[in-house]
């Protein structure tokens, strides 16, 4: 399912090799803006919504205790320096497109993708908050799998794109099984499906914490908005992380493209819009149910 490919940074001339994801192409602006100092940041600090500071003329949009928004926005980040790590404990190639590393284990066994990352977050939150029922997410092949079903021992049979359920282990609702419930998602999920499931955000004013940016594909990649802010003009303006692949540390991104407003961003449906070391050239979005 995970396709290699081969990907050219045209400004230093070096082939590397990743999975499933297409860098942008790297402009020497872009690689010139990514060592300047980023704006609005305190480093000593370890949530998302405490390292960064809200714009001159801006404050952040209100949410209910509680809520999936509150939820990101209050994200623990690891100290400020810290490095994307790969799933195999080697240093990821890019280490100038991120102002926070998430406090999200990255497993071993490199599952844990870009629309991986992001489903783990949704499952935990969901989790916590003793929704446990609502985990569940469509396989590429369309079919649904939930959490309650896999607890209750049901496992998928897969020929190609036929895939039935069947009752073939034990009850077991613990969270080492939901872990593993996860991993098999990661398996059988990806942008693709997230994009043919979810609902689509049609009008970018309408965007919330919690919506993501995407492009579903093989390779696809996607990011999801973990802070909001707003002006008294109704102007907002958004931060993003994200995974990657190969799996890896999840990273509160900076804006390449606008130091002066980095980390923050202004989205727009359709528009360019690079984010970190891949570039959305027709900018969908879509919200979790």
């Amino acid at each position: 399912m995970r396709k290699v490919i081969i990907l050219c940074l045209l400004t230093c001339g070096v082939v590397l090799f990743v999975y499933k994801i297409k860098p942008i192409k790297q402009q020497v602006k872009n690689i010139a803006s990514a060592v300047k100092v980023t704006n609005h940041l305190n480093e000593d600090k370890l949530t998302i919504s405490s390292r960064v500071e809200t714009p001159e003329g801006y404050q952040r949009v209100s949410y209910p205790k509680g809520s999936f928004q509150e939820y990101l926005r209050n994200y623990n980040l690891k100290p400020f320096g810290t490095k994307i790590i790969n799933y195999d404990d080697t240093e990821y190639f890019w280490q100038r497109g991120h102002i926070g590393i998430l406090d999200i284990p990255v497993p071993k066994n490199g599952l844990q993708q870009c629309a991986d990352a992001l489903i783990r977050v949704r499952s935990e939150y969901l989790w916590d908050n003793n929704r446990k029922d609502e985990i569940g997410f469509n396989f590429t092949s369309g079919h649904y799998c939930s959490w309650k079903k896999y607890a209750q021992g049901y496992r998928p049979k897969i020929d190609g794109n036929k895939v039935s359920f069947h009752k073939t282990a034990a009850k077991d609702t613990s969270k080492t099984n939901f872990y593993k419930y996860l991993n098999l998602i990661y398996m059988y999920s990806g942008t693709l499906s997230l994009y043919h499931e979810l609902p689509k955000i049609n009008n970018a004013n309408n965007l919330k914490i919690g919506d993501m940016l995407i492009k579903g594909g093989s390779p696809g990649h996607i990011a999801i908005i973990c802070d909001e802010v707003v002006n008294a003009k109704g102007d907002k303006l958004f931060l993003l992380f994200q995974g990657n692949t190969p799996a890896q540390s999840v990273h509160l991104v900076k804006n390449l493209e606008d130091t002066n407003l980095s980390p923050w961003y202004q989205l727009e449906k359709d528009a360019v819009i690079p984010v970190s070391n891949y570039t959305f050239y027709d900018s969908k979005f879509v919200r979790f149910k």
